[in-house]
């Protein structure tokens, strides 16, 4: 046991913890309050996943890269098992935090496609760009569909997977797709040094 506590320590979790779970209170206090645009508006819950997991990622990445490299457990199983964990939790605060209050943001299905593949975003950001700058693909990816044109085709659609409706083929093959991939690149490679 004190070898996951150590784990959590040096991977900033409790610090992440606390973020997600602020940022969705808030988000669920400010929709509670105003009365909020509810199921049908899908950016909230988005901004809300998005915040959780750019929280979630800095810990993608210990104090000594070198060290986690060279030590002598089996890292690969222990990052697939990171990772995952991050797109559960930011599901799991999201959902229990709904469930406390009367206002749904987002259906279930939603929550935890869109979790799974922002979880999948992030860790190909650390691969990519480095534990540090994790979060730069989810951000980036969010703005694009944000600002991005209304979904009339499938690249259109594979660009906007986080905002379109659950059930959506395309954006659930999408969020798929980033979550194994994502997951088995960090697994394999470990963040960019």
């Amino acid at each position: 046991m004190r070898w996951l506590t150590l784990y959590a320590r040096s991977r900033q979790v409790p610090a992440s913890l606390a973020a997600v779970v602020i940022s969705t209170v808030a988000v669920w206090a400010l929709v509670a309050q105003d009365g909020g645009g509810g199921p049908a508006d899908p950016k909230l819950p988005v901004f809300v996943l998005v915040a959780g997991v750019t929280a979630a990622s800095t810990g993608l990445g210990g104090q000594d890269l070198a060290l986690d490299r060279t030590a002598a457990i089996r890292w690969r199983p222990r990052r697939a098992a990171h990772v995952l964990l991050i797109g559960m939790v930011v599901c799991a605060v999201l959902l229990a935090v709904q469930t406390m209050g009367g206002e749904d943001l987002a259906a279930t299905a939603f929550v935890v496609r869109d979790s799974a593949g922002l979880m999948g975003l992030a860790a190909v950001g650390a691969v990519v760009c480095g534990a540090q700058y994790a979060w730069t693909l989810p951000i980036a990816w969010l703005s694009f569909s944000v600002f991005a044109p209304p979904s009339t085709s499938v690249p259109m659609q594979v660009a906007n997977w986080m905002l379109l409706p659950p059930g959506t083929t395309t954006a659930t093959w999408t969020a798929l797709t980033l979550a194994v991939t994502g997951t088995t690149a960090y697994a394999l490679a470990g963040p960019r040094r």
